[in-house]
Order: C-alpha cells, then structure tokens, then sequence
C-alpha cells in the first residue's frame, strides 16, 4: 500500500521538511520499496540471522523479520563497536539508518541501534493482551 498523498502531505506540513528523511516509528518492512534509495529509515524486527564473514572487512550482516517480510540491515564496524551489546545479544532491535538499493537488493545501512528485547517479556506474562496492532498497520 503506497503512502497517499494526504499523509505526505500530512508528514511535509508537520515535520517543515521533506517526507523522508523522517523516519515513521518503524516501517513496515513490505514497504521498504516506497522510500527513494538514500532515505533515512527506520525498521524493526526479531532478529533471523547475524553474520560475519572473514571477507566483509569487519562488516556484520543482519537480518530482521516483522509480519510483513525481512529487511537486510548491514552494520559497518563503527556503528558495531558503538552498539555492540544490541548486535550480539539483540532478540528484537529497531534500526535506523539510509536505505541502499544494488542490484535489486534493499539494505538499511545501521546508523543507530535500539535493543528492544524486554519488550518480548512482555508476551509471556499472564496479563498481556494483544490489541490487534500489526506492523502493516502503521501509517
């Protein structure tokens, strides 16, 4: 679902500055393909799978996983050594970084990483209730 004019709009008039680099709390990864390639974004997701290949340079390859599909975040060694404890021991990170395109290929390149994992605790207390938000559901 492409964003509609009104909420562009909406998000123009209220931030004073162009749509994107603005980033929503967290973009639905399905729409990962709507922001123009250098946007600033932000994802979130339960983390699939963190790599680190002896041939990267030091880079570390993540991938995150909401409801609507996975996002390929690539953290460069800075960024690792600021935010260390998220990567290694990270369940469920937020990313905010510059959306990449190659080949086909979308990638967020971290700038900032938040750990969100208590927030999964959360699921198994006895009170939790869902209130039926879903990722795909986000303006």
């Amino acid at each position: 679902m492409p964003l509609t004019d009104s909420l562009l709009d909406f998000l123009h008039h209220e931030h004073a500055s162009p749509p994107w680099p603005q980033p929503p709390a967290a973009l639905p990864h399905a729409r990962l393909n709507e922001p123009p390639s250098g946007a600033r974004v932000t994802v979130a997701g339960l983390v699939l799978v963190r790599q680190r290949p002896g041939t990267a340079k030091g880079v570390i390859f993540v991938t995150l996983e909401d409801e609507t599909g996975v996002c390929n975040v690539v953290v460069w060694a800075k960024t690792y050594e600021r935010f260390r404890r998220a990567v290694i021991s990270g369940r469920l990170l937020r990313v905010t970084g510059r959306l990449q395109r190659d080949a086909g290929v979308v990638h967020v390149v971290a700038e900032l990483i938040e750990d969100l994992s208590p927030m999964l605790d959360r699921l198994l207390r006895s009170d939790f209730r869902h209130d039926g938000t879903r990722a795909g559901d986000q303006p």
